[in-house]
């Protein structure tokens, strides 16, 4: 394969905004649409490789696989172990056990698979998942698995045939990525079948190629530069991605991959030697970049300046530099490469794997069960998902309806209900409030569809409520939360059904009244449990703590009082009663909220949820709410 300085060049152009969106330079807004232009690349150079194997009928996939995994795997095992003393000195338990899981995800090239589940890109906990840049690396190896066998496999039909096969494909896989920002927004980002597209897109690039060569043109090869750097200073956060606007960078790789030979302008820049050398140590700095950054993050204790964050960045350059000449050439370019023949590359691959997977799995176990802990059943026990904590002829039987604040001790009142012979069904569902005639004002990040599923949820818990002659309901719910969100058009979260005027909090007091009434109509004594305290800015007290610098965490009552007086006492004025239980109270003695308990443990798990410290707590208190039976 003929070398083209201009594609490393282009590396650099996708490598750098990439970097300098993730250490948070906001005119590298879209940023991340380096990405993509790296999927275009990858398509490109792997197919146009396959494809002169293929027609000169030389094509082993065993050797396809070794150079894959020269490419890949020395520079990503030395970032990874790089990362696991920082992880252990700096990392609190919680995260300690997401990067444990990361480990192993990484090794199996699933990471986008954990990320999908775990993660929303955009948000700011997501700055402090030093491997969180691997799912790309997934996406692309997904592919590279699969893509040889599918040509091996339709060669046969001809180069021609494959080629609109391929388009076929690149077209569905686009469609889906519109389809889907619109219904699952986090699996259309992570999934390689959204992203598959912009990896074909460099596969068609490279039958193009072989055909007819790369032909050279000003215009469309500029306009190509155009529309990625129009994207990079454009897009932002907000941004459907990817979907059809992601077409904007995809076509301007196309175009430069395509029209940029080496008598145009871009090509020529494109091959000066700061380009090509940054591109040459791309793959590198790109490994590096996100480590750097999220260490940085989780030690500092406000959010790195400008000035830290570029250091990194050209920290991350140097590492690379220094990883692709130590680490990357040995393995892939020397005379005699480290680890020559293929069984020796597989198996000591194999076992470096092992040593990843195995300290994962004991990362995961090891803090699994420390005391910065939560325990929620994230709504697999519903009712209509299976029971957990159902008895054939219970003495009472309660319901307990609510979001996550409800499922913070859900587990502990199940337990507690079934102990004393009771049966608990749950009505769970994360950032849905247990309030009947609101609805959810989207679009946010939950979207348009979470909304009416929200809506549903509330019907179907109110109809089996009513329906269940339940002795008990418990509310719980973080009102306060709902009562101050904001979506991203700057409006409030929850809307009154009928008055839209309303604000929030009146919407919420004032619904919540109908909720209690329409449940004590069903028969079934209310039990409502107000939201605990917050800790502002949890993370920098922790960190305080962490560090040194500080003995205890506190948590403030401000606001969270005022809502729970506020529907305590429109409720009483409506006359209907209620029973309380006060999770404030559990927290505060006196003037102060300390959050570390005197045996070093916290109340909460992430600085409003209540931790596995107290929900038992929370549950006897409700459990003793039920008396007298």
């Amino acid at each position: 394969m003929k070398y083209r300085p201009e594609i490393d060049g282009l590396r650099m152009v996708a490598v750098l905004p990439v970097i300098l969106f993730h250490a948070g330079f906001t005119f590298f807004s879209g940023g991340f649409v380096g990405v993509d232009v790296f999927f275009v690349i990858s398509g490109y150079l792997i197919t146009t490789i396959l494809i002169t194997e293929l027609e000169a009928g030389r094509f082993s996939i065993l050797r396809f696989y070794e150079r894959r995994a020269r490419r890949i795997l020395p520079a990503l095992f030395t970032v990874m172990l790089c990362c696991l003393p920082f992880a252990w000195l700096w990392m609190f338990p919680a995260a300690q056990k997401d990067f444990a899981q990361s480990l192993v995800a990484v090794v199996f090239f699933a990471s986008n698979f954990l990320f999908w589940k775990e993660t929303d890109y955009f948000a700011t906990a997501a700055e402090e998942k030093p491997l969180l840049h691997t799912w790309s690396l997934a996406v692309e190896e997904q592919y590279y698995l699969l893509f040889p066998l599918f040509l091996i496999l339709f060669w046969r039909f001809g180069r021609h045939r494959v080629f609109w096969i391929i388009a076929a494909l690149a077209a569905i896989s686009l469609l889906l990525s519109e389809w889907s920002w619109r219904t699952r927004p986090a699996a259309n980002f992570y999934l390689a079948h959204t992203r598959a597209w912009e990896l074909l897109a460099g596969s068609l690039c490279a039958f193009l190629a072989a055909k007819r060569g790369v032909r050279g043109s000003n215009l469309l090869s500029a306009a190509g530069l155009g529309l990625i750097v129009f994207a990079i200073v454009s897009y932002d956060e907000t941004t459907p991605f990817p979907s059809f606007y992601a077409v904007v960078p995809v076509l301007g790789a196309v175009l430069i991959v395509l029209f940029a030979d080496q008598r145009t302008w871009v090509a020529r820049g494109l091959s000066l030697k700061i380009c090509t050398g940054i591109g040459l140590i791309s793959y590198s700095a790109y490994l590096w970049h996100q480590p750097l950054f999220a260490f940085a993050r989780i030690r500092s204790l406000e959010e790195p300046g400008e000035g830290l964050m570029l250091s990194l960045a050209f920290a991350a350059l140097a590492l690379a530099y220094l990883t692709w000449r130590f680490i990357e050439k040995p393995f892939r370019r020397s005379p005699v490469p480290a680890l020559p023949s293929q069984g020796i590359l597989f198996g000591v691959s194999g076992m470096v794997a092992t040593v990843f997977v195995a300290l994962g799995f004991w990362g995961y176990m090891a803090t699994k069960d420390l005391q910065i802990s939560r325990e929620v059943l994230s709504e697999r026990c519903n009712l209509h998902r299976g029971d957990c904590f159902h008895l054939e002829n219970p003495g009472f039987s309660v319901a307990l309806w609510g979001d996550s604040y409800a499922d913070a001790f859900a587990k502990s009142l199940g337990a507690q209900v079934r102990e004393a012979g009771g049966d608990l069904a749950l009505f769970i569902k994360h950032s849905c409030p247990s309030i009947l005639g609101v609805t959810r004002n989207e679009p946010n990040r939950l979207g348009v569809k979470f909304a009416d599923q929200c809506r549903r949820h509330n019907e179907k818990a109110q109809a089996d409520i009513v329906e269940g002659a339940y002795d008990y309901v418990v509310l719980a719910s973080s009102y306060l939360r709902y009562a101050e969100a904001r979506n991203l058009k700057g409006m409030p979260v929850l809307l009154d059904h009928r008055d839209s005027a309303l604000a929030a909090d009146q919407a919420i007091a004032g619904n919540m009244v109908e909720t209690v009434r329409a449940i004590r109509a069903a028969g079934a004594e209310v039990i409502l449990v107000t939201p605990p305290p917050r800790v502002p800015d949890f993370d920098r007290q922790r960190k305080l703590v962490k560090f040194g610098q500080a003995d205890q965490i506190y948590a403030e009552v401000e606001g969270g009082t005022d809502i729970s007086q506020m529907l305590l006492s429109r409720i009483a004025a409506a006359n209907i009663p209620v029973k309380h239980v006060n999770t404030i109270s559990y927290f505060c003695g006196g003037a102060d909220c300390p959050v570390i308990t005197e045996d070093g443990r916290l109340k909460t798990y992430d600085g409003s949820h209540i931790s596995t410290v107290l929900s038992p707590v929370i549950a006897k208190a409700v459990l003793d709410a039920t008396w007298p039976r």
